[in-house]
C-alpha cells in the first residue's frame, strides 16, 4: 500500500508540474521528450502493477461512475487536439461515465487563441462488460460503441450562441472490422489509468466541475 501511494503521488507531481506549463490541459507523449515519457510510462507501469482494484468491473463499479478530467494520453484523438487549425486550442477534456445505464461521452472544450470564439467536441458513446475467452467474469475490459458526435460553438466576442450549440451533429466513427475496447489498469477513489485496443494510454482524475450541457 505505501508503495502504491508512493507511486501515485512522484506520477501525479510529475503530471501536475508539466501540465503548469501547459495552462492545466491535458498532454500528450507528443508534447514531451523521450525522457519525459519513458518517466510517465515507467511509473504508470509500476502503479498498474500496484492495482487496488485489479477486476474493477466485479469489485470497484462504483468508483467509475461520475466525471473524469484527462491529464495525460498517447491516443492518437488526444494528440490530434494539440494540433487544431485556425488558431483553435484545446482546453480541459472530460469523460462522464453512467454506470446503471452504461453509458459515457468524451467532452473536450475548444477556444480560440485570440478568445474570438469557444465551443465544445463531445461524444457520446456505450459500453458493457467484455467477456473473455480466458474468464467468463468481467475483469477490466469493457467494450465500447461510439454513438454521435457533437460540434458546438458556445460564444463568438464574448455573445452566446444557442443556435451553433450545436452546430453540427454526426454518427461517431467506430473502429472497422474490430470493437474499440478499453482495458482499466488501475482505479481507486481519485485515479483512474485506461489502455484502449490500440494500446493508447489514459491517466484520468476525479472531477466534480464538468458542467451540464
Amino acid at each position: 500500500m505505501n508503495n502504491q501511494i508512493l507511486l501515485k503521488e512522484q506520477l501525479q507531481t510529475k503530471l501536475k508540474d508539466i501540465q503548469s506549463k501547459n495552462d492545466g490541459y491535458p498532454i500528450t507523449n507528443l508534447q514531451l521528450n523521450k525522457t519525459l515519457v519513458a518517466e510517465i510510462a515507467q511509473l504508470t507501469a509500476e502503479l498498474e502493477n500496484c492495482n487496488p482494484h485489479p477486476h474493477p468491473l466485479v469489485s470497484a463499479t462504483a468508483l467509475l461512475e461520475g466525471a473524469w478530467l484527462l491529464k495525460y494520453s498517447t491516443a492518437r484523438e488526444i494528440r490530434a487536439l494539440a494540433s487544431l487549425p485556425l488558431g483553435l486550442q484545446v482546453g480541459k477534456v472530460y469523460q462522464a461515465i453512467d454506470i446503471t445505464n452504461k453509458q459515457f461521452f468524451n467532452l473536450a472544450f475548444v477556444k480560440h487563441s485570440l478568445g474570438l470564439l469557444s465551443g465544445y467536441v463531445k461524444v457520446t458513446a456505450s459500453f458493457e462488460p467484455a467477456i473473455e475467452d480466458v474468464s467468463p467474469v468481467p475483469n477490466k475490459r469493457i467494450n465500447v460503441y461510439f454513438d454521435k458526435r457533437y460540434l458546438a460553438i458556445e460564444k463568438i466576442l464574448g455573445i452566446d450562441t444557442p443556435l451553433l450549440n450545436p452546430f453540427k451533429v454526426v454518427p461517431a466513427n467506430n473502429p472497422q472490422g474490430r470493437i474499440a475496447t478499453l482495458d482499466i489498469t488501475y482505479l481507486d477513489e481519485t485515479l483512474r489509468i485506461g489502455r484502449g485496443g490500440d494500446g493508447s494510454l489514459f491517466i484520468l482524475t476525479k472531477s466534480a466541475d464538468i458542467p451540464e450541457l
